[in-house]
This record gives C-alpha cells, structure tokens and sequence, in this order.
C-alpha cells in the first residue's frame, strides 16, 4: 500500500467524521492500523485530526471571516482541508504558516477539482494575515459566546458550566478539554507488579510513571499500537483513565465475596474488581448487549481471570432475579459522558443538552432495578463519567429519599485525601474534574443498605 503523510491521513479521519458521521477514536485507529506510519507521522497525524475537531466551530468561525459562501457549503474534502489549514496556522507554532498552505493546496489539488487549488491557498494565506487580528466577542458583554469561540465548546454547554462552576473554572475546564488526555494504563496486578511492568515497557521503547492516585496506574508515552504488543497480548495491563480505576477502589470487594457489575462491558472496571479479589470469588458481569459480552470474556482471557461470569441482562428488571444475591454492586451508568470530552474530541458537537434528562431518567431506572440485588449491609458504588448535578449528586440523592434503606458511607479511607479539594470524601461521593484533577471528569458515590 502507497504511504501517504500525516496530513493525508488526519484529512480522510476528518472526512470520515464528517461525512460518515464517523467517531474520531474508532476511525483514527482504523486509519493508522491500515497505513501503519512512522511513529512521528502516527502523533502528528493524531494532533491534527482531533486538534481540528477540538477547535471546530472556532476554526470554521474564523475561515468565515474569508468565504462568500458558507464553509458548509464547500465539498467536504475541500472543507476539511480548510479546516486542516486553519488548524496549523492558529494553533501550531512549531508549522510554518507556509508550509501550512502549501501543504493544504497539494491536499486539494489531489482532493478536489483544479480551481480548488487556488481557493485553499487563497483562503489560508488571507487567514495567515489576518486571522489572529480577528476579535472574539467581548468576555464582560457575552461571556457565553466568548467561551464558546475561543475555548471551543458549544453554548449550551458553556451556559450550564458558567451556572454551575462559575467564569474561572469553566474557562479551565474548557483548556483542559482541550488539551491531550494523559495516556493511562492500569497493571495486571495478577500477573505483574507495577515496578515489573515499568521496567518490561522501557525495555519495549515506552516511557512510563506511575499515576498520581491510582495504586496500579501508569502514564505511559511513546506507546505503539496495541496490535502486536507483547506486554499487552501478555495480559500484563489494561487501558484505563485513573479515575476509572479509582471506581474499584472505592467499592474495595473482599475476596470470596459476590459482586454484581450491572453495566459490564468492555470490562475494565469488572477485570480491575477481580483483581482486587485475588481472583477469588464470584463477579457477574451485566450488560444489555450480547455483542458487549464477547469483549468481556476477551478481556477475561487476556488477562487469565477466571472468577467473571457474563451475563445478559438488564439492570432496570434485575429485583426479582437476583433478589439479595449480591455483597457488593457497582453500577457505572450511562450517562452524557461530559467528563471524558478532551478524550473523544468529536463528542462536544454530538452532545444535545435534552440527552442529560434521558440519562438520568434511564440512571433513576438501573438504581431502583439494582437496589433489590443488594444483601442488607452490603455495598453500592454509583459512578459515571460525567460532571452534571442531575447525574451524580442529585442522583444519588433522589435515590436515597426513594431507597431511606441505603446511606451515603465515608470514602475518607478508601481514596487518597489528595483528591479531596472540595471535603466530600467523609460524606460519601467525590467529583473529579479534568482541570482540578489532571484526570477525566468522575463522579463516584458509596452507599450502604442498612442491616
């Protein structure tokens, strides 16, 4: 197959996003493992792609200022290739403005028709010129659309954030979206040590420190892909963010115990219960979707548990089948997802403000199904990976005025006190942000039914 360069290959992920309506991980990953490029032309690619969907509607409001016609109106190619453009100029130094042009009219000449040529470069080298002398709308006369522009993230968004965080804290949440997520594994502690698998993946070319919280967390860099990698075909880690890991640490199961993990898949925070386990004992691992299962026993295999049973099944009807059966319940329910948007940089544009009511009244759901499965003094954890009230906190507490059985219980021993910023640990639940905890957005609450 023909090698093509970074700038190509982060124009067909763009494309695919665009016109596939595409998601930018599950594309980008397809593209790198068909082109296989150079480790350089790999990273450069992968800023580029999700540096341009971070920055969309500020890029495409700035290529405005240039265009009669509406930048959706172009071919899709030739948008994107604007896009792709505009990102270097305004937001990478280290690329010379020139080169930024003269690499996107060669994209459009082999992308569009020979009049394109002309078009992109006259574009781009007007947005050179002139582009960071364009003002953004007055921060004390429109705080919204000044965030939303120059911080890209959509107005609904920045509207709920400035109600509930304030000014200062959403512009730091919007810069730590848009920044690059930390790269995180969590070591197989059945087959490894953490200080082991530093030492295996430096010898493997990949720089790697232990997280900041997480007992069993690296942050890793220089990583390949996982395709073929022997520490990870070896079962030896798993990728996960530290906050998720933080989830099993604060149900904390004791080996022997029955643990009932009500949305499973893919199954990094059911693997990571195991292995605070031993391995001993007994974990059904829950999800609706068959498909979902199989990645589930995957996993299990790779990583040499043996102790996860999967299960399909659905967490709102759960009462009458498992009725006191469990020690310990974890549910980690789908939710907006608005904690973990730096990591899929498309998502903020897919996001509709109406999806958080659906959420919670399907989280409401899987809680009341869940509860009944809960033997008295047995513990429930509720996490998800978003940053709304309406999800986490006022979740929690609705349910624990429909269900006087369950009581919020002190984390305090469970979490390290470093996270602690806001003093909610002894009162059961945390918020972890991106821009307070240099992790992805958490929320994670312990409860305990009453004996």
């Amino acid at each position: 197959m023909a090698r093509i360069n970074a700038r190509e290959l982060a124009l067909k992920v763009l494309h695919a996003v665009d016109e596939e309506e595409a998601y930018a991980n599950l594309v980008l990953d397809r593209i790198l493992e068909r082109y296989r490029p150079d480790k350089l032309d790999r990273a450069f690619a992968t800023e580029l792609a999700y540096g341009v969907l971070r920055h969309l509607n500020t890029l495409d409001w700035l290529l405005g200022h240039f265009l009669r016609q509406p930048l959706a109106s172009q071919n899709p190619w030739i948008r994107n290739i604007l896009r792709l453009g505009a990102y270097q100029i305004m937001y990478m130094d280290r690329v010379p403005d020139s080169a930024a042009v003269n690499e996107s009219a060669e994209l459009a000449r082999r992308y569009g028709h020979p009049g394109m040529v002309g078009f992109v470069n006259g574009v781009l080298r007007n947005l050179a010129r002139r582009g960071r002398q364009i003002p953004f709308p007055d921060l004390n006369d429109d705080p919204v659309a000044h965030i939303s522009l120059r911080y890209s993230h959509p107005a609904w968004l920045v509207r709920r954030w400035l109600k509930e965080y304030g000014l200062k804290e959403t512009i730091a949440l919007c810069q730590a979206n848009n920044g690059p997520a930390p790269n995180t594994i969590r070591t197989n502690t059945l087959k490894v040590s953490r200080e082991e698998l530093m030492e295996r993946l430096r010898d493997e070319g990949v720089t790697a420190e232990p997280t900041s919280f997480a007992p069993e967390g690296l942050k890793v860099a220089g990583f390949p892909s996982l395709h073929g990698f022997p520490p990870f075909e070896e079962g030896l880690f798993f990728v996960q963010d530290e906050s998720s890991m933080l989830v099993g640490h604060a149900l904390a199961p004791f080996p022997g115990t029955r643990v009932l993990d009500t949305a499973a898949a893919p199954g990094s925070k059911t693997t990571h219960l195991a292995q605070l386990m031993g391995d001993r004992g007994e974990i059904i691992a829950l999800d609706i979707h068959p498909h979902k299962l199989t990645l589930i026993a995957a996993n299990c295999r790779r990583l040499g548990i043996t102790c996860i049973q999967p299960v399909k099944g659905d967490a709102r009807q759960l009462g009458h089948r498992m009725c006191g059966w469990a020690d310990f319940v974890l549910l980690d329910a789908p939710c907006s997802g608005l904690g973990v948007l730096r990591r899929r940089p498309d998502a903020r544009w897919r996001k509709k403000e109406a999806s958080i009511a659906e959420m919670a009244a399907l989280q409401k759901e899987m809680l009341d199904g869940v509860a009944p499965c809960l033997k008295p003094g047995g513990v429930l954890v509720y996490s998800t990976c978003t940053i709304t009230r309406e999800e986490n906190l006022g979740q929690v507490e609705d349910f624990v005025t429909r269900h006087p059985e369950f009581v919020l219980e002190d984390l305090s021993a469970l979490l390290p006190a470093g996270l602690d910023d806001q003093g909610t640990l002894s009162r059961g639940y945390i918020q972890l942000l991106p821009h307070r905890h240099g992790m992805d957005g958490f929320f994670i609450a312990r409860l305990r039914k009453r004996v």
